[in-house]
C-alpha cells in the first residue's frame, strides 16, 4: 500500500512539474516574441499593402488597455503560432487595408481576462505603419465549429477576435466568445 501512495505521489508531482514547465515555456515564447514584434513595429513601413509577415514570424503588438496587456501577433493561428503569442488568421487583413482583421488567442494564456471585456473599451493593434484603435461593438458566444464569423470581407474595416469559452472550461472548451470591434478613427 506504501508503494502506491508512494508511486501516486511521484506521478503526482510529474504532473505538477510537466503543468509548471508548460506554463514557463510558454511564457518564453511570448516574451521572446513581444520583443521581436516591438522591433518589427520600431523598424516602420511605409504603408499596409507592403506588408505581408511571414508564417509563425511576429507582425505587430495588441495591446488591450484595460487588462493592461501588451502581447505579440503572431502570423498564423496553428498550435505553434499561438504558443507564441495572439495569432492573426492567415488570409485575413491588417489595419488600413480595408476588410476583416481576425485575431485569435488562447484564453488561459494571451487572453486571460477576457470575460472583463465591455462595449467600448478598446483595442490598439501596433504594425511597423502606424498604429490602429478598435473599440469593441459587440460579443457573441458560438459553438466551436461555427467558422461564419471569419467572412474574409474585404469592403469594412473590422477587428474581429476569438478565443475559447467558457473562460474557465478545463479541457478543449465547446464554444467560441467572438469579440467584434470597428475602427475609432
Amino acid at each position: 500500500m506504501k508503494k502506491v501512495g508512494l508511486s501516486m505521489m511521484f506521478i503526482g508531482l510529474l504532473f505538477i512539474g510537466f503543468s509548471v514547465w508548460t506554463i514557463v515555456a510558454g511564457n518564453v515564447k511570448e516574451s521572446q516574441s513581444l520583443q521581436v514584434a516591438k522591433a518589427k513595429v520600431a523598424e516602420g513601413a511605409k504603408k499596409a499593402e507592403a506588408y505581408l509577415p511571414k508564417k509563425g514570424e511576429a507582425a505587430g503588438i495588441l495591446l488591450i488597455p484595460k487588462l493592461d496587456a501588451e502581447l505579440p501577433i503572431i502570423e498564423g493561428v496553428d498550435a505553434d503560432d499561438l504558443a507564441k503569442g495572439v495569432g492573426h488568421y492567415l488570409g485575413s487583413l491588417y489595419p488600413d487595408e480595408g476588410g476583416q482583421i481576425v485575431l485569435s488567442g488562447h484564453r488561459d494564456t494571451v487572453f486571460r481576462g477576457m470575460g472583463k471585456l465591455k462595449l467600448n473599451d478598446i483595442f490598439t493593434i501596433k504594425v511597423p505603419y502606424g498604429e490602429f484603435d478598435y473599440k469593441i461593438t459587440k460579443t457573441k458566444i458560438v459553438d466551436k465549429e461555427d467558422t461564419s464569423v471569419i467572412t474574409l470581407q474585404q469592403t469594412e474595416e473590422e477587428l474581429i477576435v476569438t478565443t475559447c469559452y467558457p473562460f474557465s472550461f478545463v479541457g478543449d472548451a465547446p464554444e467560441r466568445y467572438i469579440i467584434y470591434a470597428e475602427r475609432v478613427k
